[in-house]
């Protein structure tokens, strides 16, 4: 028995021992201007010496494999590095064949050299190569004329990243043999029909382009929309990513290009940034704080991860490229999770139908590819399959494949358009809205403007008002007293508008009414501060009120307004608060004189603070030198909007006649800065 059993073992052994059979030359025959697959069992073996393109190569110990499938599939999964195919094929008689044979060779999950009998017959391309052109596209390569020989492939596949599965390398696709023109047509059948593969994307590219074009033209036009602009981004980076994803092969051959996962996550970022302003979240500064963070990270990442797999370093230190992937890729993979934090915040405020719409489509979009992406990482350790199966066809429109995401990428885009198009009505009807409240305050502003202005006996009187914007807060009135005396009121309203210019109107109405009690200017004062306490929401009023007689005695109260000029010098009147802040507040009136010739200048604030394109203010000292020269009131005006206008200017001046000289008046008022449709 127990010689039975050694005997046994020795021929078991001796089994194990046997190579595997060399596998049978292919016999190609009748060949004509076909061509053939060069199908059946191939040669395989891992690693990498240049002696192996040699015909006369003893590769009888060599594995056999199909090249119709990777070798990822056939005991070598995730393998990574070169690997050589070999295959001897032998012609019979081809009548009619002419010219030189062609290899077809199909799409493949690596890169490779084609020898013919020990010579090289295809281009150069360089191995190893960096991960980003670690496939091939189809290609035809001239063999020669016909002979019978040995074909050898020699492979090389880069270290896996963190997205790939362990069955994508190598040849996975028969390769074919034929006459160069047969060859040629093939090649050209299989680009086209590629092609029609690609013609739902073209058809994407195309809408979103056409999208982008018109986007702009309406940007430039209203450039203060971050909407627009964060929908124009979107439209412009979803075009380039799809171009990519769907040409990136093209675009690598035989070349690093450091440009692909920039444009998604740019994608991605853009759809928050739309998101943000069409949800009305950008008001929320944690959101765009944290929108600013993720965007940042995102962008950084992937040029990162862009740039490790664009450097032929990956075989030299693998363990370190596959680190680095993994990290840039959860950089710009991770917050792809981004709106399942704004989609809460959205829902929480009142949406009409069709931003709710784009948050379901912006949502559903995005958890596609979170997904997607997901599925993808580890599928060499974990071997799934749903990263593939998301992105196989749902169905076929007149023979093109339409996957989810293309589904899912139309349905996002008819809810932004949709959304945006809304937005932009509303928009439109709002600003329509604010261009009539525009309107109906110039029109209060023209009326408590006045037209004409009433003579001051023994003065000549001169006055200018330029306003900043539309609609302006300031005021002055000339009001004649009934002895013979004028009050002259110059003010400044807080805040500009249709508000500003109904607080004039309230100011103007309430000054005529105390005026008829008393002529004393802080009783003036006094009063209007009574009737505007608590109507201002939180406003204020600064005004200086004079009354001057024909023989130049003044009395001036002031309430928290600058000081006039007389001549060259600014005169010391006691300042209280602005009107409107505290009630009960008390305004002291102070005499002075104006002999003949003298000027009393009085002016409001965007005098003063007129600054130029350096940011330098106007100053007291240029306003004292200016006094000085003795302008008028629309000297000194057109001098503050020469240096750099950037509140209202109001200036009113007042020149004593000597006894007999007619008194004049003078008003410098241009038309309001006319509205923009």
């Amino acid at each position: 028995m127990a010689l039975v059993t050694a005997l046994l073992g020795t021929l078991a052994l001796c089994a194990a021992a046997q190579p595997t059979p060399a596998a049978s030359p292919l016999v190609v025959s009748g060949l004509g201007r076909g061509t053939a697959a060069l199908d059946g069992p191939w040669e395989f073996r891992t690693g990498d010496k240049m002696a192996w393109a040699a015909p006369d190569f003893d590769d009888s110990s060599w594995e056999q494999i199909d090249v119709g499938k990777p070798w990822g599939d056939q005991g070598h999964w995730a393998y990574w590095g070169f690997a050589w195919y070999r295959r001897r094929i032998e012609f019979k008689d081809a009548p009619g064949v002419g010219g030189d044979m062609a290899l077809f060779m199909p799409l493949a999950g690596c890169r490779y050299e084609v020898y013919w009998n020990g010579r090289r017959v295809n281009s150069p391309l360089g191995m190893p190569v960096a991960p980003s052109i670690s496939v091939t596209l189809p290609q035809a390569v001239r063999l020669g004329e016909q002979q019978s020989g040995v074909l050898a492939i020699r492979a090389w596949a880069p270290p896996p990243d963190t997205s790939h599965a362990g069955d994508a390398y190598g040849l996975s696709d028969t390769p074919r043999i034929g006459n160069y023109e047969a060859i040629a047509n093939l090649l050209v059948t299989t680009k086209a029909a590629n092609f029609k593969d690609d013609l739902v994307a073209d058809a994407q590219i195309l809408t979103y382009l056409q999208l982008f074009v018109i986007g702009l033209v309406v940007l430039l036009r209203n450039r203060k929309q971050k909407l627009l602009l964060w929908m124009v981004l979107y439209f412009f980076s979803a075009a380039l990513w799809i171009f990519l994803s769907t040409y990136f092969l093209e675009l690598l051959a035989g070349s690093s290009i450091l440009f692909s996962s920039p444009f998604h996550s740019l994608e991605d970022i853009a759809l928050w940034y739309l998101l943000l302003y069409l949800l009305d979240l950008d008001r929320n500064p944690a959101l765009m704080r944290l929108t600013r963070v993720l965007a940042a990270v995102a962008l950084v990442s992937a040029f990162l991860d862009d740039f490790v797999f664009s450097v032929p370093w990956s075989s030299v230190h693998p363990l370190g490229f596959q680190i680095l992937d993994a990290v840039f890729t959860a950089g710009f993979s991770l917050p792809e999770i981004y709106p399942l934090v704004l989609i809460p915040f959205a829902f929480r405020k009142h949406m009409d139908p069709a931003r709710r719409l784009v948050a379901v489509a912006a949502f559903v979009y995005e958890m596609f590819y979170v997904v997607w992406h997901s599925a993808m990482q580890g599928q060499r350790f974990t071997h799934w399959e749903l990263a593939d199966q998301v992105q196989h066809p749902l169905f076929f429109l007149k023979g093109m494949p339409l996957k989810l995401s293309d589904v899912l990428s139309l349905f996002l885009l008819g809810s932004i358009i949709n959304a945006v198009y809304r937005y932009s009505v509303e928009q439109a009807r709002q600003q329509r809205a604010l261009l009539e409240e525009y309107r109906s305050a110039q029109e209060l502003q023209r009326m408590l403007i006045p037209e004409a202005l009433p003579a001051l006996p023994g003065y000549a009187v001169t006055s200018a008002y330029r306003p900043a914007a539309e609609v302006g807060g300031d005021f002055f009135q000339l009001i004649p007293l009934e002895e013979g005396s004028t009050l002259v009121v110059i003010g400044d309203v807080s805040g500009k508008g249709l508000k500003a210019a109904m607080t004039v109107s309230l100011i103007v109405g309430a000054l005529h009414t105390v005026a008829e009690i008393s002529d004393d200017p802080g009783a003036i004062l006094a009063g209007l501060n009574r009737r505007l306490h608590g109507r201002l929401a939180n406003g204020f009023v600064t005004c200086l009120v004079l009354r001057i007689s024909p023989s130049g005695e003044c009395l001036i109260a002031n309430a928290g307004h600058l000081a006039p000029f007389l001549n060259d010098r600014e005169v010391s009147v006691a300042a209280s608060l602005p009107l409107g802040v505290v009630d009960g507040e008390r305004y002291e009136s102070a005499a002075i004189h104006l002999d003949v010739d003298d000027r009393l200048t009085l002016y409001t604030d965007g005098l003063l603070e007129a600054r130029n394109g350096g940011g330098e203010l106007f100053s007291f000292e240029r306003l004292s030198q200016l006094m000085a020269a003795r302008p008028d009131a629309a000297q000194a005006v057109e001098t503050a909007v020469a240096f750099g206008q950037e509140d209202d200017v109001t200036v009113v001046t007042l020149t004593r006649l000597a006894t007999g000289v007619e008194s004049t008046t003078s008003l410098f008022a241009p038309e309001l800065a006319p509205l923009v449709a």
